[in-house]
């Protein structure tokens, strides 16, 4: 084994514990300064990640249910399309909901902060889906560029409103990049409809831009979590370190971290290697999501093994959200891997 021993856990969203109060008392006694960002655990409808969406979208008096009966391969949900005589040009969305559910996570996380249940230095993670990890889940393929630009309007001004409300020291924002990774690493799937990396990359830098310089950001590059399974496997690294570089070069704000998944049977240089084409800026944190309970602590170490030979630093995590489908006894020994794998700063 190699001698690294990581310092940074990072909890990519959801967590599936009973409480926001219950996930602050938990990860903060567990992971102390290793912690460097904390989120809310997602409870309630966000369980399920953008599911907590869908109602708004049935509600819009400009979409309805599709009345061909197109359904989410992996749900079943209905998807929806524009409703009869309605102009794309007139689709609007208000308040989407995120700001209201952060506003309250932000009062306990506060509160668990001032009982010393974390760091003090720790930030309030907010954790948003892009605007096509929406729409390119629910709408049609024909409608989903007309609808697509208005979501993603009404995620700007939610951005805005988040900054507005929550002190700029404490907050980061991390988006959850999954179906635009399935897109862009290019291999065959029949869940979205195609978008180009060009397009991919014009949304990301406009949802970025009114992120103001004192707020933190982050991204949680993702595959898939639908079942515990991906959409499909990377095939290594590559697809992800050309996502983080056309991040890098095209977002004009400071990036602190990418996460990045590792699959449970991938323990093997290959993998990894691409890791060494990685063109970050200084500052830039990365966190390998290579926890996972089915190995257990001593593959996760071997893991960690192999991409410390790539990659001088990085934080752990696992692959995606802990909450679906999973209990809170899961839940538990999977943070409990976290812990027995990694140490507390100097």
């Amino acid at each position: 084994m190699a001698d690294f021993v990581p310092e940074k856990v990072h909890l990519v969203g959801s967590i599936g514990l009973d409480s926001v109060e219950d996930v602050f008392r938990t990860v903060g006694t567990m992971f102390g300064r290793r912690l460097r960002r904390v989120p809310d655990g997602e409870p309630g409808p966000r369980r399920l990640w953008v599911t907590f969406q869908y109602p708004l979208l049935r509600s819009s008096p400009f979409l309805q249910r599709d009345p061909g009966g197109a359904l989410r391969k992996t749900s079943g949900i209905p998807l929806v399309c524009l409703a009869d005589g309605a102009d794309p040009a007139d689709i609007r969305f208000g308040e989407l909901g995120y700001v209201r559910e952060a506003r309250g996570s932000y009062l306990d996380f506060c509160a668990a902060r001032e009982r010393g249940e974390l760091p003090r230095d720790a930030r309030f993670q907010v954790c948003l889906p892009t605007p096509m990890g929406v729409t390119y889940a629910f709408c049609i393929p024909r409608d989903v560029v007309a609808v697509n630009a208005a979501y993603e309007r009404a995620m700007i001004a939610e951005v805005e409103r988040l900054c507005r409300v929550i002190p700029h020291r404490d907050l980061c924002i991390q988006w959850d990049f999954c179906h635009e990774m399935v897109l862009w690493d290019g291999q065959p799937q029949d869940q979205f409809a195609h978008a180009s990396k060009d397009e991919i990359t014009r949304s990301m830098r406009d949802i970025c831009a009114p992120i103001p310089d004192d707020v933190e950001l982050g991204f949680h590059l993702c595959y898939g979590d639908f079942g515990a399974k991906h959409y499909f496997d990377p095939v290594d690294a590559g697809k992800m370190v050309e996502v983080c570089n056309a991040l890098t070069e095209n977002v004009r704000h400071e990036i602190a971290y990418i996460h990045l998944p590792v699959p449970v049977d991938r323990k093997d240089d290959n993998y990894f290697r691409p890791l060494t084409g990685l063109k970050l800026k200084p500052g830039t944190e990365i966190y390998l999501g290579l926890v996972h309970g089915a190995d257990g602590a001593e593959g996760t170490r071997r893991r960690i093994a192999t991409a410390s030979r790539y990659l001088g630093d990085f934080g752990i995590a696992t692959e995606c959200g802990m909450a679906r489908a999973r209990t809170p006894e899961v839940v538990k020994s999977l943070l409990k891997v976290h812990a027995d794998v990694s140490r507390e700063p100097a």
